[in-house]
């Protein structure tokens, strides 16, 4: 992974324009379906099980995040995330709020099982519960950094087969063999709602597109990082920054890339060192 790379994804998703279904919380709605499209994506914004069937049918990737759960909404997101699994469409879990309650934790491991998701993208706390080593949450926030639940990312991969990203301060993708810690972003971010889920829909979007889950998820948290530390720079608080980030998603550049963001890969023969694969 690269910056040319990153920037091939990002003129990819606002050529192709893929098509996301976000089976998503009440809070973030609005919040992840703006983001995709001022990254060039289409987001579909639906739960209703009657209609599963046919909307994953139609879509390019599939993202799954169980912030705001419900009998019904469990339901549609076991369906659609079987119905994505037989199309062979990328599966994105954002299991929110993991280890907070045994709802959250059990569901999060029956969409594992069922769906086979491609992309895990949770806080340190999150992956932690999932592998079952006892992260702490204090609500659906993190009290773990990603460094500090890296080993257990590691081994969730292993486990499932599947991409984990585990964001903060620094994020860290890993599948297993190869990891890449990004470094970017700004601090504001930590203060708007959803920046987390708005990462999850994004890496929906660039795996739709990208040659693998891995590199569609590096890219998506370079640009989520850039995005962030572009709107940094004209905010003068929370409020100004999304509206930034917006604007710092539809317009950035190649060059805002690589200077907004850090990039550490840790490969092996192989993959080539470029996370192929997953």
């Amino acid at each position: 992974m690269d910056f040319n790379t990153i920037w091939q994804h990002v003129c990819m998703v606002r050529k192709q324009g893929p098509l996301v279904h976000n089976i998503t919380n009440y809070v973030v709605m609005n919040n992840t379906a703006n983001a995709l499209l001022s990254a060039g994506a289409s987001p579909i914004m639906a739960h209703a099980p009657e209609e599963m069937e046919e909307l994953v049918g139609i879509v390019n990737a599939l993202v799954l995040n169980i912030g705001t759960l419900s009998t019904p909404w469990i339901k549609s997101m076991l369906m659609a995330g079987d119905c994505a699994r037989k199309r062979g469409i990328p599966v994105i879990l954002d299991p929110v709020g993991a280890g907070a309650s045994t709802l959250r934790t059990n569901t999060a491991m029956r969409i594992m099982q069922t769906a086979s998701p491609a992309v895990v993208r949770g806080n340190g706390s999150e992956i932690m519960a999932l592998c079952g080593a006892g992260g702490g949450t204090k609500g659906v926030d993190s009290t773990m950094q990603a460094a500090d639940a890296s080993d257990a990312a590691a081994q969730l991969a292993r486990q499932y087969g599947c991409v984990v990203a585990v964001t903060g301060e620094e994020d860290i993708v890993m599948n297993g063999t190869c990891s890449v810690r990004i470094k970017g972003g700004s601090p504001l971010m930590g203060r708007v709602t959803g920046m987390g889920c708005t990462a999850t829909a994004l890496i929906g979007a660039y795996a739709a597109v990208a040659e693998s889950s891995f590199a569609g998820t590096v890219s998506a948290l370079a640009v989520m990082a850039t995005a962030g530390g572009m709107a940094a720079e004209k905010a003068a608080g929370p409020g100004s920054f999304q509206m930034h980030f917006y604007d710092a998603l539809y317009a950035m550049t190649r060059e805002d890339i690589e200077a907004q963001v850090e990039l550490a890969l840790t490969g092996c023969p192989e993959c080539g060192n470029d996370g192929a694969g997953q």
